[in-house]
């Protein structure tokens, strides 16, 4: 009847939208969320420096508590890391790469997709195009003002849809559906959906990421009561306030960030 603790990886709150969706399918479970605050963004590093960090925090954390499985609820981070970091670990790392493949299954004119411009760039996501929407137009924007107005929104402060309008224009009228490709994304769903009109159909990856988790940990406990949370930061928590507004929204009590060892002094 053990609960399984869930160690949810991110630069920023982003994951949070990830976090979201696994505490919804498994709400018994105890989650660690991990925010490398310092090295925000992750899209502006380089590759080295993400593995190195990345792989550095998430060891730091399985010294510190018993994990049972690995989130990192970033698609920068997922496009690079992954294979680095299970190869040093021995539980299950799931990641989060864009949903590319169910955008293109549900379109019927062209596919946008909306991520940082390191995903942008990345080979893998190139890779996913190629492979699973061969039949359609993929239309690629990279901008990483999209995630600062998701960590602004949560933090109170209201989106400027002149700005994101500007931002999205290349496709706007011009695809079905669009994928949010950076966890930040859903956050600002609704404004992006503003922009973009109720007819285009925005898709991301949490609820398949929860899937995989819950099908991975092979959970079969007949526990009632919501499991526990606890919060680190690698860096001076300016995400708390931001943070426990997203759990008051998934009943979760308020938490303190705790600090944890900045992955550069390694």
């Amino acid at each position: 009847m053990n609960r399984r603790n869930i160690l949810i990886f991110d630069s920023g709150v982003g994951g949070l939208s990830v976090f979201k969706e696994i505490v919804q399918r498994l709400p018994y479970e105890n989650y660690i969320y991990l925010f490398d605050n310092e090295a925000y963004p992750y899209g502006e590093l380089a590759p080295e420096t993400l593995i190195s960090r990345t792989c550095t925090l998430v060891q730091q954390m399985m010294q510190r508590k018993t994990i049972d499985i690995v989130v990192i609820a970033c698609n920068t981070a997922s496009t690079i890391v992954l294979p680095h970091l299970r190869q040093q670990i021995d539980i299950p790392v799931v990641g989060v790469v864009p949903a590319i493949k169910p955008a293109s299954l549900l379109s019927k004119t062209a596919v946008g997709l909306i991520a940082t411009p390191a995903t942008i760039t990345r080979q893998y996501t190139h890779d996913l195009i190629r492979n699973f929407a061969t039949d359609k137009e993929v239309k690629l924007i990279g901008d990483s003002r999209l995630v600062e107005m998701a960590e602004q929104k949560l933090r109170n402060e209201s989106v400027d849809l002149q700005e994101l309008e500007h931002i999205l224009s290349p496709i706007k009228g011009e695809v079905d559906v669009a994928v949010l490709g950076c966890t930040h994304f859903p956050l600002i769903r609704e404004e992006i959906s503003l922009v973009l009109g109720k007819n285009v159909e925005l898709v991301d990856s949490g609820e398949a990421i929860a899937r995989r988790v819950d099908s991975l940990l092979e959970i079969k406990h007949g526990l009632s009561s919501q499991g526990t949370l606890e919060a680190f930061s690698s860096a001076p928590p300016f995400e708390e306030e931001a943070l426990n507004k997203a759990l008051r929204q998934l009943c979760f009590t308020p938490v303190q960030l705790l600090p944890i060892q900045d992955a550069s002094d390694h």
